[in-house]
């Protein structure tokens, strides 16, 4: 698998590796990238929808902006930064159900994988050693959503979200960006 030769590859020449799976929602990112947690002992996983925005941050502006209802500063600054130090790090878990934030303390670990739509943002994108975009077709898509969602909440899905997660993927290039495209 093209994956896991260039993950193996780049393992062998770097301390550590960051790697993100984006792509839209439905498309196998969780799923993907909890194998490769499980087939790289030594890795962590991060998920963007800890970053997601807190309701104060939820203007029309920046709503309005492509993938902008991500906390990509905050996803910078507490867990991208301290994982090229090097250093071990606590990072602000958002739990959009609840509306809190949990502390989470974190290790580099040789493999860093980032999984989440919006992980890609063209502010984070320059700090990656590997972009994986994983794509799926609309007819998949809108099986796969209605499967595991409540009817309410995969109605928000096909009206809100994925015309969010088409413009960011549009507007910032993001399947373009990535290194591997499945």
């Amino acid at each position: 698998m093209e994956l896991l030769q260039a993950l193996e590859a780049l393992l062998a020449l770097k301390p550590v590796l960051l790697a993100i799976v984006d792509g839209p929602c439905g498309a196998g990112k969780s799923t993907l990238a909890g194998r490769l947690h499980e087939i790289f002992p030594d890795s962590a996983l991060y998920r963007m929808d800890d970053f997601f925005l807190q309701p104060a941050m939820r203007t029309e502006e920046r709503l309005a902006t492509p993938g902008g209802n991500v906390d990509h500063e905050r996803f910078l600054q507490q867990v991208l930064l301290p994982l090229e130090k090097r250093v071990p790090f606590a990072y602000m878990r958002y739990d959009c159900q609840r509306d809190t934030l949990t502390p989470v303390a974190a290790t580099p670990r040789a493999l860093a994988i980032i999984e989440g739509c919006y992980s890609l943002h063209p502010a984070l994108r320059d700090h990656y050693d590997l972009k994986v975009f994983l794509d799926i077709d609309s007819e998949t898509q809108a099986k796969r959503i209605v499967a595991r969602s409540p009817e309410r909440l995969a109605e928000r899905f096909f009206r809100e979200w994925i015309p969010m997660e088409n413009l960011y993927f549009a507007s910032c290039g993001v399947r373009e960006a990535g290194d591997i495209v499945m």
